[in-house]
């Protein structure tokens, strides 16, 4: 293959997965039901887990290494309220320089650990004019343009089901039990779709406007990768966003990353006691 994609397709196989999941089964005998990936400044909710056992991203092979502020760089495993779970404490980007394969190695590593749902949270600018910094968006669908897939290629992790349906890419079963916590809790969340670029610059105004006509609630530049791949291996997918600013156009601040940051540590106590209450319903609600 020649050109500038070439780099942009599955690189390992199953040899690769079942050997980082063999070096992570050698820091702890947890078998975890639940995958949790955790975003932009909501890696703290890994510190909370009980019998909490980490693995730095740099001790597994196979796995990269974050380089982006507010994602700490290692895989967490632990209970919550009982649950075993595993998290992915800091995510990766395409606009980091990794495909969107080696993006989504964790996810199948923590499959392979044996968790078979999976929240994947994430920070991300409100399109939806009337969403406000520190709302919770549960994700209803999604828009790829980051025009990648983690699927790309060619091998035994896809040659046998590369056509993925993704009609329902996230759980409608989870989805109403995130609601009807949050109504318990006293919480406001709303629902939308999560429209994921390739970043690492934020949108412009006028790309703001297009995302809004075409059914954008919120956009952000991770995510999509994740919930192709837990499709891809038939896990029940949970997404959750935190409205970390409203997008460009809709107000008169300057985006950075600092306000991100800044937005999900004010929320954090109440983030993680959502998913505390969210986690144990996953499992026994089945």
């Amino acid at each position: 293959m020649t050109g500038f994609r070439d780099h942009d397709v599955i690189e390992y196989g199953p040899d690769e997965v079942a050997a980082a999941a063999a070096l992570v089964r050698t820091r702890s005998d947890l078998q975890p039901a639940v995958a949790l990936v955790l975003g932009s400044g909501l890696g703290g909710y890994a510190d909370r887990f009980d019998d909490t056992v980490a693995v730095p991203y740099g001790d597994i092979p196979g796995f990269p290494v974050s380089t982006v502020v507010g994602h700490a760089g290692q895989l967490v495993l632990g209970k919550v309220h009982g649950v075993p779970v595993v998290a992915q404490q800091g995510r990766f980007h395409p606009y980091e320089g990794w495909s969107s394969a080696e993006v989504v190695f964790p996810l199948r590593v923590m499959h392979a650990l044996g968790a078979t749902a999976v929240v994947v949270t994430n920070a991300a600018g409100g399109v939806d004019p009337d969403f406000r910094p520190g709302d919770l968006m549960l994700i209803e669908d999604l828009i790829n343009f980051q025009f990648r897939s983690a699927l790309r290629g060619s091998g035994p992790l896809v040659d046998a089901d590369r056509f993925v349906d993704l009609s329902h890419p996230f759980s409608p079963r989870l989805i109403a039990i995130a609601e009807a916590t949050a109504a318990e809790l006293g919480l406001r969340v709303r629902k939308g779709t999560y429209w994921g670029n390739l970043g690492p610059t934020y949108e412009t105004k006028a790309e703001i406007r297009m995302v809004a006509r075409l059914g954008g609630h919120a956009v952000g530049m991770s995510t999509v990768g994740e919930v192709v791949t837990a499709a891809h291996l038939g896990m029940e997918t949970l997404g959750i966003t935190c409205i970390s600013n409203p997008a460009a156009g809709l107000s008169t601040e300057r985006l950075s990353h600092d306000e991100v940051l800044e937005v999900t540590t004010r929320i954090r106590e109440s983030f993680t006691g959502y998913l505390d209450a969210i986690v144990p319903q996953i499992v026994t609600s089945q």
